[in-house]
């Protein structure tokens, strides 16, 4: 074969071309407004190091992956990867890491707080041994400056101050959404990690100490920022997913994240479902087997609605399949009372203690409720 312009060409791209060393991960939705100067901010303080930007984008509808799209076209080292029917920053950090051949992954948020001059320091503890290297606000010469309002920060310590609890190793900011790690050892861990968590530091930290495959981590203090354009994502519901996290891998994973959510629904659709009862008999003058069946109905569809926008808003059920998963949930809920009904019944007729009967009904149900309607109503 003989040499034409084509493998002149590819000699020419090959001989040019520099593998990225560093892949920079950045979840984002509805950061349509801060991509571009993260970039020029990113290239500015990695300079000369080969590096790619990878913006895992939740299918924002502010236009953020359109955005991308168009630096792309001016910057080869920056790609977008758009996911439509998924939510999640765990997941996102996930994904971005999978598709890229760097050696080493950072993960960085979009909207500025997070200090992109220490780049090169995280990367170069990194290539002196570290497996995991954590930008923190809490080290020595670090500070949460004007990035937090004091409602914030007294959450974040008190959320540290959990994650401490179970990382197992000193780690000053486990809750720290800015790090750097080898590739490899994200990606041994990965298949364990939570996908539907929001810190996905602290599970990478825990996960790879329970596979028996400890990190070492080192860390580079930083000052926190404050948002340069958008909304914050934190809210009540990331709140109740940390813990949900936490619960998790408090019980080695015997709980999963998720588990938390349905259960504090349940609770909720059971005050709904006693509140339908008292106003079907107490108001409408229905008699009780009517009124039950009524609250019943009403706080399964509250109990739907609820896990649909809530629990499950990573694969929220939308058109015709809201309906079949509505039919779904009640016959899975129905079955689900069965087995509460069966399993607290055959434990009272073996010790006569109604609470504990009771109790072991409930959980046996719970547990049956979440399992299944994970597996075929929000599969």
């Amino acid at each position: 074969m003989s040499n034409g312009p084509i493998q002149e060409a590819s000699v020419a791209l090959h001989t040019n071309f520099r593998p990225p060393q560093l892949a920079v991960i950045v979840p984002s939705y509805n950061e349509r407004g801060n991509i571009e100067l993260l970039y020029e901010k990113v290239a500015l303080a990695l300079g000369d190091t080969p590096w790619e930007m990878i913006v895992v984008d939740d299918n924002s509808p502010d236009g953020t992956a359109d955005v991308v799209n168009e630096l792309s076209r001016v910057y080869a080292n920056i790609r977008c990867v758009r996911r439509f029917g998924r939510r999640g920053l765990a997941s996102a950090c996930v994904e971005g890491m999978a598709v890229t051949a760097a050696p080493y992954v950072a993960v960085i948020d979009a909207d500025h707080q997070h200090d992109e001059t220490i780049l090169p320091k995280m990367l170069a503890e990194a290539q002196n041994g570290a497996d995991l290297v954590v930008g923190s606000r809490f080290a020595e010469g670090g500070s949460a400056g004007d990035g937090l309002s004091a409602t914030r920060l007294s959450g974040s310590n008190l959320a540290n101050r959990l994650a401490g609890m179970i990382a197992g190793q000193a780690v000053s900011d486990p809750m720290s959404g800015f790090f750097l790690m080898r590739r490899e050892a994200a990606l041994e861990a990965a298949p364990k990690l939570a996908s539907d968590g929001f810190k996905i530091l602290i599970d990478l930290i825990v996960t790879s100490a329970r596979m028996g495959k400890p990190l070492k981590i080192a860390e580079v203090p930083y000052t926190f920022r404050p948002r340069h354009a958008g909304e914050s994502k934190m809210n009540p519901l990331i709140v109740i997913q940390y813990l949900g996290l936490w619960v998790s891998k408090m019980t080695a994973g015997a709980l999963p994240p998720s588990f938390l959510l349905f259960g504090l629904v349940g609770g909720t659709g059971v005050v709904v479902h006693l509140a339908a009862l008292a106003l079907f008999t107490s108001i409408f003058g229905q008699d009780f087997v009517v009124s039950q069946i009524a609250a019943t109905l009403i706080a399964m569809a509250w109990n739907f609605v609820l896990n649909n926008n809530l629990t499950y808003a990573d694969r929220k059920l939308k058109g015709t399949r809201l309906i079949t998963g509505f039919l779904s949930f009640c016959a899975i809920c129905a079955l689900g009372g069965i087995a509460n009904i069966s399993v607290a019944n055959a434990i009272y007729q073996w010790d006569h203690q109604t609470f504990v009967a009771g109790l072991s009904g409930a959980i046996m149900s719970s547990v049956f409720n979440y399992a299944v309607t994970r597996a075929f109503t929000w599969k």
